[in-house]
């Protein structure tokens, strides 16, 4: 059964960020040989075309308009609303980010569908298209379809993997023009704390720190074992709140949730708000020097030990790895 698919590509600082990518794989396996449309929206983005192309979309709407170069409630909504009502798709696809968390449901609430957010799977059986989304904290899954009416999800990144088609793939350009009116918000300015290193929402690793790092300087050697790795830094809450790190490296309940590959947690005791944000992780390396800590209930290896011998030799060694 074919089926068009609407995704709504997100750009970051002039690059697309690696969920869209993800999300056009999603996007391929319902199609069933359907047309795959990408939405991009702000100005000067037409050299993303290629790499969209790249991932199996087939046409591209280059929906340019000042008022979306920066993220708005109200501007990003009327655009997608007006968009998925003139292409009128089977599926829309959003990244579960930050945007697209408060995107979706304001869009799938004016357009009067259903909404399923946060999804880690998707496949389709017996004509049907099933959705697998985490609840309890990440302690259970259930699997959700619609019964009726457009089908519309956000896809947590990190979960599906990204699938590149041949090189000489192209795709279609669509000019698109909305009209944008009635902003209750307008972003003058954007200031945003400069923070180095790789996305902590996407890293494929992640080495973090919780109370046990004792101090702001006791995360330099997690930062080495991050540059080492090509990994991100993140925090537990008590960290966060202990004034050690900022709070966008906040991971857990009250922040940031991430599944990367492989998940480094150092001085980190365990409790059930951080383990909400990180649980699924594919492969957990625990390092406390409390054996009793709750950590190490769900971690694949834990390491007994002061986390300050432990990870400078864990540094080494991988240093000497990726040299031989």
């Amino acid at each position: 059964m074919e089926r068009s698919v609407l995704v709504l590509a997100e750009a970051k600082e002039g690059k697309l960020r690696h969920v869209t990518f993800e999300a056009l794989a999603a996007a391929r396996r319902l199609s069933e040989g359907g047309r795959i449309r990408t939405a991009l929206f702000g100005q000067d983005l037409r050299p993303l075309i290629p790499d969209l192309a790249l991932h199996g979309s087939d046409q591209v709407y280059l929906v340019e308009h000042e008022c979306l170069n920066r993220y708005t409630p109200d501007g990003y909504t009327q655009a997608l609303a007006e968009l998925i009502a003139h292409d009128d798709p089977d599926v829309i696809l959003v990244p579960h980010t930050a945007i697209g968390k408060d995107l979706a449901p304001r869009t799938a609430a004016r357009l009067g569908c259903g909404l399923i957010s946060d999804c880690t799977d998707v496949e389709c059986e017996d004509g049907e298209i099933v959705f697998t989304r985490p609840i309890y904290a990440g302690k259970a899954f259930e699997k959700r379809k619609f019964v009726s009416g457009k089908v519309f999800a956000t896809l947590r990144p990190n979960n599906i993997p990204a699938e590149e088609m041949e090189t000489s793939r192209e795709c279609e350009e669509i000019p698109y023009s909305v009209e944008i009116k009635d902003l209750r918000t307008i972003v003058k300015e954007v200031v945003t704390r400069s923070l180095t290193g790789v996305d902590l929402s996407e890293a494929k690793i992640v080495v973090s720190g919780g109370r046990g790092v004792k101090s702001a300087e006791g995360f330099q050697p997690l930062r080495e074992l991050a540059d080492v790795l090509g990994a991100a830094v993140g925090a537990s809450r008590g960290a966060c709140d202990a004034g050690y790190c900022d709070y966008s490296l906040q991971i857990g309940q009250t922040g940031k949730v991430i599944t990367p590959d492989l998940y480094i947690a150092c001085g980190i005791s365990g409790a059930i708000q951080h383990l909400a944000g990180m649980s699924n992780s594919k492969v957990i390396v625990a390092i406390n020097k409390d054996p009793e800590a709750p950590i190490f209930q769900i971690a694949d290896y834990g390491i007994v030990g002061d986390l300050f011998e432990v990870v400078p030799l864990l540094t080494e060694r991988f240093k000497e790895m990726l040299a031989e």
